[in-house]
């Protein structure tokens, strides 16, 4: 529940908690190019990941139709979308020891 406070107090403390639109922007954006990163992984490298079964599946179709120009725009702001709802620390610390090991 939340506290009732004077005119306008509780709108001004909820916008002041939540991010601004351009950090959700950011956040969204960082979010979709952590996916396109994953999109150009071999399928065994994905493997190891552990991604979560919607993205996987969501990473192989992008993989699949990357001849399609609009097909394959939609389905990586689909992978950002699904990406936004997992923790991506552990999505980029894998991809920058996979760096690391190949360099």
């Amino acid at each position: 529940m939340r506290p009732v406070f004077e005119d306008g107090e509780e709108h001004e403390l909820d916008a002041e908690l939540r991010p601004s639109k351009s950090a959700r922007k950011r956040a969204a954006h960082a979010a979709q190019k952590l996916g396109e990163a994953l999109i150009e992984l071999k399928v065994t490298q994905l493997q190891t990941l552990q991604l979560p079964e919607e993205l996987y599946a969501a990473i192989l179709e992008a993989q699949r139709i990357r001849k399609s120009r609009g097909g394959s725009a939609r389905q990586r702001q689909y992978i950002g979308k699904l990406m936004r709802d997992i923790d991506p620390a552990p999505i980029e610390a894998a991809l920058a020891a996979k760096g690391k090991g190949s360099a």
